[in-house]
Order: structure tokens, then C-alpha cells, then sequence
């Protein structure tokens, strides 16, 4: 009996000092929470299947090395649940889930949690999560991840805000055309989105950068995810070219390149969308010259350069009214069209068919560089021509450069003379280096020969000596074209000097015949 009382006994002291020691234990400090030590960071959260639901997460450092996780939602339902999660990669690329965040609750759009670790158990600190390689996601449910409500890149690949976007225009199929949006990740990576209007549903478009212009093309350099045709959409982070040499984002924005957005992998030849990008980017400066008709009538159109980032040109020549069929090679030639001139640049030939020409103009054909200004002030003029084999049919041609008319002009009455029924006017047109171009129309002139005219110094009643011979007019057409530079005796003359020169006009009947004017007309200082 003593050995059950004293097992009691011992079993109540036991009893007792359980108590004691619950009782002292209910009277010592709480365990400590971790405290905030003031520094956070915040990302974006994108809008996904839900165009209304959007947010942040926040991420609070803690003095014991752990993080809080709060993300913040608005436009949820009230009823929804929301898992979410962090993964390795960017959004673009996609990746495994690294970490799992809390369940944002549809009424308030909220979710908080701490961690010091990820899934597999590594510990993880603030400054590791804010600098990492990853990216949020936020599903509709448990049971519907597939579907997300927001998603946004986080750590280095966050977006810097920095952006660059290029046009994406039609090129082989009508009503496709967009942009490509290069942004800047912490990293210096860059996300890529191009977004096309006009795509066919259940479409899959490739793209690439090439090397090169898209006038000249080249070779792939990159690759992007393809476009989907429902959405127009395609996100592709680029960190390397295809051969693995690494790229940043501001080498993208220097890069020697353009973009192809192609129909579908078995119809790589046809391009839905094209666009320069880098250094070929067009600045948006560009001149236009006119290409009037020469040799066969009806056909005419424009060059126009277009100024490049880099400083280069992009030629684009546009032809009316040119043959399905034909291809006509277009040269610019050096002086003005009425001087003629050796080729000193050759341009792609004109599709007859579209009745265009682009051409990257970087040199000479003597392989001298050239730049955009350089163009805007080239003594030159361009031909257009029939075919390779009938280059003596030019189909159109305009001076361009130094060499172009700017519109100012002035025309002076040629009365008749000698010659009943002769007459015409003779008119001077501005060219933007200065000089003159000098167009003189007679009628009624006397088919298959030759009219000599010059400018006389004083007026027609006083009679004067010649100062400037002009081309002759030719009497089955009565035009005569000449550029006036100088006088004869070689003094320079500008078109507003001309416009004041104290002298007039004879148009002789022929060389043979000086003595009989056939038309005559005072001009500068000494019009009415």
C-alpha cells in the first residue's frame, strides 16, 4: 500500500509543478512579430482575361529577414478566391512556381503573406526577392488556373517604364498593320509586344528582326514568339540573338535591323507586316520630288527620300500608270535633266505592277557615303527608263537636290514681231540653289526647224547687245528649255537677279535669218 500512496504522491507533486510552471509561463513576454524596417517595394500588376482587374503587389522588408507579400486588387469579384503565385522567368517566357503567395479574396481584392524561404525550402531575403529573376501570376480559381486575372514581371525583370515603339505597316496583305514596343527591364533585357490590327482568327504569324533595311533585307536575328491571329498579339523578352551573341535594350535601339511579321510558317514568302527599327527607324523628315512625264505620255509619280536615325535615306520612288509587266531601272544622274548627266546612283527598278521602287540610299555608286542632307543638296536629276533594253525611253524624270524648282516663277509676254501669228511667253522658274530655269513657248512656229533666242540687254524699243543664249526653240514642238547659271560671259545670274535684269527677249526665225524676229518681249526691270 505505501508504494501506491507514495506513487500518488509523487504524481500529485508532479501535477503541481506543472501547474507552477503553466502559471509562470502565462506570465512571460510574447514571442516577438517581425516589424517592418521601412524599406518595400512595389510592382505592377497587368490586366490578363479580365480587362477590369488590375493592381500591385507590395513587398515590405522585415527586421527579422523576412518579407510580407501584399497584393492588391482591384475589380474582383466579390465572391472570387484568387491563388497566386511567384515564378521563376519572366511572363513571356514562362517558368515553374518559385513561391507560393496568398489567396487574393474577391471582396476586398487582398492577400497577404511572410515568407523567408521559397517552396523548395531555400531561404530567401528582401533584397534577393526584389532583384529576382520572376514573375506573378494571379489565377481566377483553384480549379481554373489556366486562367489569369493579373500578371506582372517582378524583380530584374520589372519594366523601367523605358519604351521605344516602331510602326509595323501593310506590306503583302491588305488591313494588317501595328506597332512593335520594345520596353526596358531592370536588367536591361527588353520585352517585346507586337500588337497587329486586321489578323485572321486562329492565325499563328511568325516574326523576326533581320539584319539589314527591310529595302535591302538580310538575314534572321532574332526570333519572336509568333503572333496569335485572334489577338494580334505576341510577347517575346529578348536577351540574345538568335546565335546566342547577348543584346541589351539600348543596342536593340541602335540595332541594324527591321521586322517581319510573316503569314504563317508555311508562307514565309508572304510578309503581312514590315517595319525599320534602330538605327534605320524613319525620323519622320522626308522631300518629295516630282517625276513628270517624258517620253510616254501618262506616266508620272514621285521620289521621295525618307531620313533614317542613322542618317541614311530610304528611297521611295511611286510611279501612275506604268505596265503590269514592266520593270524600269531608275538611276540619279549628276546636273539638272536638261544638262544630262553621268549615273551617280542606281536605285532598285520600278515594279510595273505596283508602280514602286525602295531603295536604302547609303553611297554612290562610287561608293562615296551619302546622307540624307547630302541628297537635299545634290546637283542632280533622276530617270526613270522603259526596260534594261530601251534605257533611251525615259518614262519620267524631275531634277532634284540644288536642282529643284521651289515653286516661285515668273512669265512674260512674247508678242509677235516679224512674223504674223507668232507669239508665246517665256517663263523663268526658280530652282533651290538659286539659278534659273528657263521655259520659252512659242505658236504657230515652223515645224522641224530651229528657233535661236537670247536675252538683250535695255529694252526691246532701245535694242541692246546679247547677254544670254538660250537653248533653241524648236519649231515642231515651239518649246525651248535651258538652265541659266551665268551669261555668256560667264557672270553669275540668280533668278531674282534675272527677275530685275534691265533686258528682253528676241526669238529669231532662224540662224541664218537672225535679222527676223519671230517673237520678242521685254523682261525684269523692264516689264509692265
Amino acid at each position: 500500500m505505501k508504494m501506491n500512496y507514495s506513487k500518488h504522491l509523487f504524481g500529485g507533486f508532479l501535477l503541481l509543478f506543472s501547474l507552477i510552471f503553466i502559471s509562470c509561463d502565462d506570465e512571460m513576454d510574447p514571442i516577438p512579430l517581425p516589424m517592418p524596417t521601412g524599406s518595400s517595394t512595389t510592382f505592377n500588376l497587368a490586366a490578363v482575361s479580365n480587362p477590369g482587374i488590375s493592381g500591385t503587389a507590395e513587398f515590405i522588408e522585415n527586421d527579422d529577414n523576412s518579407t510580407t507579400i501584399n497584393l492588391m486588387l482591384s475589380g474582383t469579384p466579390a465572391v472570387g478566391m484568387h491563388p497566386a503565385h511567384i515564378h521563376f522567368n519572366t511572363a513571356a517566357e514562362g517558368g515553374d512556381i518559385a513561391l507560393t503567395l496568398g489567396t487574393v479574396m474577391g471582396g476586398t481584392g487582398m492577400s497577404s503573406v511572410t515568407v523567408n524561404a521559397l517552396d523548395d525550402g531555400s531561404p530567401i531575403s528582401y533584397s534577393q526577392l526584389i532583384n529576382f529573376d520572376g514573375y506573378i501570376n494571379v489565377h481566377l480559381s483553384s480549379s481554373d488556373l489556366a486562367t489569369l486575372v493579373a500578371q506582372g514581371d517582378i524583380g530584374e525583370n520589372a519594366l523601367t517604364g523605358e519604351s521605344k515603339t516602331y510602326s509595323l505597316g501593310t506590306k503583302d496583305v491588305p488591313g494588317i498593320s501595328g506597332t512593335a514596343t520594345f520596353s526596358q527591364r531592370v536588367n536591361d533585357e527588353t520585352l517585346v509586344k507586337i500588337m497587329l490590327n486586321g489578323t485572321p482568327d486562329g492565325g499563328m504569324h511568325p516574326g523576326h528582326i533581320h539584319f539589314n533595311t527591310a529595302a535591302e533585307g538580310g538575314a534572321i536575328a532574332v526570333s519572336f514568339s509568333p503572333v496569335n491571329g485572334s489577338t494580334g498579339m505576341s510577347v517575346t523578352n529578348i536577351s540574345a540573338l538568335d546565335d546566342d551573341s547577348s543584346i541589351t535594350y539600348d543596342e536593340l535601339l541602335d540595332f541594324d535591323g527591321y521586322i517581319n511579321i510573316h503569314l504563317s510558317a508555311e508562307e514565309l514568302g508572304t510578309i503581312v507586316a514590315q517595319g525599320d527599327i534602330g538605327q534605320n527607324e524613319l525620323t519622320g523628315e522626308e522631300k518629295s520630288y516630282e517625276l513628270g512625264e517624258k517620253d510616254v505620255d501618262g506616266i508620272s509619280g514621285t521620289a521621295t527620300f525618307k531620313k533614317r536615325v542613322n542618317g541614311e535615306s530610304l528611297a521611295v520612288l511611286e510611279l501612275m500608270n506604268t505596265p503590269a509587266d514592266g520593270m524600269h531601272p531608275a538611276h540619279i544622274h549628276s546636273n539638272t535633266a536638261l544638262q544630262g548627266g553621268g549615273i551617280v546612283f542606281t536605285f532598285n527598278p520600278v515594279n510595273g505592277a505596283s508602280g514602286m521602287s525602295q531603295t536604302n540610299v547609303t553611297m554612290l555608286d562610287d561608293d562615296s557615303m551619302i546622307g540624307y542632307d547630302d541628297i537635299l543638296d545634290i546637283n542632280g536629276y533622276i530617270n526613270v527608263h522603259l526596260s534594261m533594253s530601251e534605257l533611251g525611253t525615259i518614262v519620267a524624270q524631275g531634277d532634284i537636290g540644288q536642282n529643284e524648282l521651289t515653286g516661285e516663277s515668273k512669265t512674260y509676254v512674247l508678242g509677235e514681231k516679224d512674223v504674223p501669228g507668232i507669239n508665246g511667253t517665256a517663263t523663268f522658274r526658280e530652282r533651290a540653289n538659286g539659278t534659273t530655269l528657263a521655259i520659252l513657248q512659242v505658236q504657230n512656229t515652223i515645224a522641224g526647224s530651229t528657233h535661236p533666242a537670247h536675252i538683250h540687254e535695255n529694252t526691246a524699243a532701245m535694242g541692246g547687245g546679247i547677254k544670254f543664249t538660250f537653248n533653241p526653240v524648236n519649231g515642231t514642238s515651239g518649246m525651248s528649255m535651258t538652265n541659266i547659271v551665268t551669261l555668256d560671259d560667264m557672270t553669275a545670274i540668280t533668278f531674282d537677279e534675272l527677275l530685275a535684269f534691265n533686258g528682253y527677249i528676241n526669238v529669231h526665225l532662224s540662224m541664218a535669218e537672225l535679222g527676223v524676229v519671230v517673237a520678242q518681249g521685254n523682261i525684269g526691270s523692264n516689264s509692265n
